[in-house]
């Protein structure tokens, strides 16, 4: 499984719609068997979209996203998990185990009954 985080530094990036690089991750028998850093423009999440289908990244994970960019994005079959915040490595190796990283890594101020549809499993 190929996954991408928004990152600032080691940390997700707390929101999409400013996030200028991504830590695309591969995952294999739950652990992260590579990992490489590729900057993008946020304003241009459509070339963002095409560009994670093209690496066969199928889970982005986030911090908070406006509407219109989460809507695209799982459009194109990408499992969106939006409001997460912390840092990226301890993120991503917990999603690698299958540990659940809501409510862990959920983004201060926003509760289960205020997360979107989509992030339900």
């Amino acid at each position: 499984m190929k996954v991408a985080l928004t990152v600032w530094e080691n940390r997700i990036s707390p929101v999409f719609d400013t996030a200028k690089m991504l830590l695309l991750a591969e995952i294999k028998d739950k652990k992260v068997i590579s990992k490489r850093h590729e900057p993008f423009d946020p304003e241009l999440f459509s070339r963002l979209v095409n560009r994670l289908t093209e690496l066969d990244i199928t889970v982005l994970i986030c911090g908070a996203i406006s509407k219109v960019p989460a809507n695209i994005i799982e459009a194109s079959r990408i499992k969106l998990i939006p409001f997460i915040s912390g840092k990226a490595d301890d993120v991503l190796e917990c999603y690698a185990q299958g540990i659940q990283i809501i409510p862990a890594f959920l983004m201060p101020g926003c509760d289960r009954k205020h997360r979107r549809h989509s992030i339900k499993k």
